[in-house]
Parts: C-alpha cells; structure tokens; sequence
C-alpha cells in the first residue's frame, strides 16, 4: 500500500537587511561608473552592506526569527534548518548549525547547501521531499549572502552588483493541494568557470600570492552569465510548470532571482506575464544571490500581495551553473 504523501508549503516568511548602504553615486567615488550607467543596465539603484564584523550568521537569525514568529512555530519544533549560501561564517562549522544553537532548535538537524544564487530554490525543493515523505515536518530554509566581503570594491564589472541579506521560511504541512506542487533543478558544470572565487578552496587555497592577485573575490565573465540567465529562467518554470500540471497561463506571480532588471524582463515576457506580476526588489538591494528570492518572497508576503490559491513561481539561476526553479499554490491566510 502506497503512503499518502504529505503537502508541503510555507507556512512563514522573514527578511533581513543590514542597516547600512551604498548607493551608485558612493560608487562613482570609488570606480570609474555612473549612476546612470548601472541603472540603465542592471535596475540597481542601491546595495545594503554588512558592518565590519558582522556575519552572515547574524543576518540569518533576525530573518529566521522573524519566519518563526510569522509561522507560530517554536524553534524547538523544528526538525531541520537548511541555510544556503556562499559565504558561511567559516567553512567549518556550517551557518546552520551555528543558527541551530543561537535559536535553541535542540533537536533540528542542520547543513548548509551550496547552490549559489540557486540556493534557495533548492533548498525548499529539499525541504519539501522532507515533509512530503513524513520524515520531518517542520524544515527552516535559509538563503543569506555577506556577498560584500568577498566583492573586489576596486573593480567595476562586479562591486556594482552585489549586497548582503537575509530571507528565510518555515516549510511544513498545508492542507492538500496546496504548498510546493513541483520543482525543476539543474547544473551545467561545464560552465563553472564564467562565475566563480578562484581562490576559496583546496583547489587554490589563499595564499599571500592569491591575496595579491585579488583571486579571494568574486571572478565573473558577465557576458556568458547573461546570456546563461535568458536563456535558462523562463525555461527552468516552464519545466516546473509542467511536472506541477499547471500552465503559464494560471501563473499568478513570479519571483525571481533579483540580478537583473533586463534578465527578469526575459523571463517575465517568455512566461507572458505581466511586469505588474513580477516581485521586483533590485533597486534597492541588488544581487543578494541565495538571499534574493526569499528576501523579495518576505516582502512581498507581509506586504499582502499574495493570497490564499495563488500559483506563485520561484526561478533562479547562479555559479556551478546551477537553476532552480519551484512551483508553490499558497497556502497561508491573508
């Protein structure tokens, strides 16, 4: 006798963004760029940055708290905490298992998942198969960046894209057929090298001679990554569209990875959804990378934008390559 499987949605959202920004007109003092310029090609008008100090870790909690509370669900209920992103507080431990002590999540199993701006997406996919097939029943999923400590502020092509946040969610049962209705994810490994951190692993460990090279920072040939995006974000929902038997036609909202304005205009116009119908938080935080999606998915829920039945699509794409994408009936009352 087969197990009936268990709807798997979002039952709290929460957000995080550190105080302090820098704006493109601060960019223009400290590299040859305009104001004009980046909005023109990327949507940004500004970038929250993390204090001198401060980790990803403490981003991390304040949206996790705030997710908790938004769900009604103590932290000693939880059954595992998902924190994806790339820059942890140190490569061992992971984030999450920092935030499970700090949340006093005593029995909560807890890893970091390394997925990029992909990130996540993919972790509500896990969290979902988690839920789904009776093992847990209440997973945090975290996406959180301190992209600006490993931004290079002297070069142009990158110190204009990037800011740091946190967005975070509660998964767990939803009444049936509604929650996560079905996810696409993807890699092309081949294509790891147009976006990567030469020196950050056992591969070119930093060395005085990497410090120099400026090789511990973000390395991007922002060509290939764009015509990457355009061509893999509309695909990746139309794919988890079709494995949740729904159409782009009953798309209520998307929300996609906050890049680019130009590449979020693809995506909107292969899915023929209206610009009005797209979560849009760019200007004002950039490419948040694993913390984008869930940061504009917070906002947009305590905003009230969303109601109980909407079919809403989360798409992102990133280093590894990676793509992700996640198909979601919502479940919670206005």
């Amino acid at each position: 006798m087969t197990q009936k499987r268990t709807s798997a949605g979002i039952l709290g959202t929460g957000w995080c963004v550190p105080e302090k920004t820098v704006t493109n007109s601060d960019l223009e003092k400290m590299v040859d760029t305009s104001d004009a310029w980046i909005v023109e090609r990327t949507g940004i008008h500004e970038r929250h940055v993390a204090a001198e100090g401060q980790p990803v870790s403490d981003l991390a909690e304040r949206a996790a708290r705030m997710a908790l509370e938004d769900a009604g669900v103590a932290a000693e209920d939880l059954d595992l905490i998902i924190v994806a992103t790339l820059t942890s507080d140190r490569i061992i431990p992971s984030t999450a298992c920092i935030l499970q002590d700090r949340l006093g999540a005593k029995k909560a199993a807890a890893f970091d998942l390394s997925a990029a701006c992909s990130g996540f997406a993919y972790g509500a996919a896990v969290a979902s198969q988690f839920i789904a097939g009776g093992v847990y029943r209440h997973v945090l999923v975290i996406g959180a960046e301190t992209l600006s400590k490993v931004v290079d502020w002297t070069d142009r092509n990158t110190c204009i894209l990037f800011g740091d946040g946190a967005g975070a969610a509660v998964f767990g049962p939803v009444e049936d057929g509604y929650g996560l209705l079905g996810f696409d994810l993807g890699s092309d490994g081949s294509g790891g090298d147009v976006l990567d951190i030469p020196a950050s692993g056992s591969l070119h460990p930093v060395t005085k001679e990497a410090l120099e090279a400026h090789q511990q920072y973000i390395h991007m040939d922002g060509k290939a990554v764009f015509r990457f995006a355009v061509k893999i974000m509309g695909h990746t929902v139309e794919e988890a569209l079709k494995k949740s038997n729904h159409t782009k036609e009953e798309l209520d909202w998307l929300v996609p990875h906050q890049a680019n304005i130009r590449i979020i205009d693809s995506a909107a116009k292969r899915l023929e959804l209206p610009m009005e119908k797209v979560i849009i938080n760019i200007e004002k935080y950039g490419n948040m990378s694993a913390a984008s999606i869930p940061v504009a998915l917070a906002e947009a829920a305590h905003a009230h934008r969303f109601k109980k039945g909407d079919l809403i699509a989360l798409a992102g794409f990133g280093a590894g390559l990676t793509w992700a994408s996640c198909i979601v009936k919502w479940a919670k009352e206005d």
